[in-house]
């Protein structure tokens, strides 16, 4: 019984001078056909990461936004209805991760109705400005819990 063993460069020992040159030339292809498709996808790539990046800075000024709109609009509605002045009158807030000036404008359309419109403007122009309006009444009664009473 024979075996024979068979080197794996053995066929390219055997190859013409001329047939290792195509074949190295033909490397170069290869490898210049992989480098382009690999920029394609990463070229694709970083325009995703770029709308994703841009989404992100908007999501992020909305919620500080949502916040200091909250917070405006909880303590207006938290203080009695004499305790809020009829004017108008702004904060600047520069400090902190969302600069931004405030807008708080009270009027008093009819009696005991007063119309509360609270503005938001960011410093930062990539943020959208916001607005929210509500209205406060004047209680029937000092007596909250009183149901009887007028």
């Amino acid at each position: 019984m024979r075996v024979s063993l068979r080197n794996l460069s053995s066929r390219d020992d055997r190859a013409t001078p001329q047939q290792r040159e195509s074949r190295a030339g033909f490397v170069i292809v290869e490898v210049i056909v992989a480098m382009v498709l690999l920029a394609i996808a990463v070229t694709s790539l970083a325009g995703l990461v770029w709308s994703v990046s841009k989404s992100s800075i908007r999501t992020t000024g909305d919620a500080y936004k949502n916040g200091v709109l909250m917070h405006e609009v909880n303590r207006l509605e938290g203080l009695p209805y004499d305790s809020i002045p009829i004017s108008s009158t702004w904060y600047s807030v520069s400090s902190g991760a969302y600069a931004h000036t405030r807008y708080v404008d009270v009027l008093e359309p009819a009696a005991n109705i007063k119309t509360i419109t609270i503005r938001i403007a960011p410093v930062n122009p990539r943020y959208k400005p916001d607005t929210v309006r509500f209205i406060r009444t004047r209680a029937r009664t000092s007596k909250v819990l009183c149901v009887t009473c007028q």
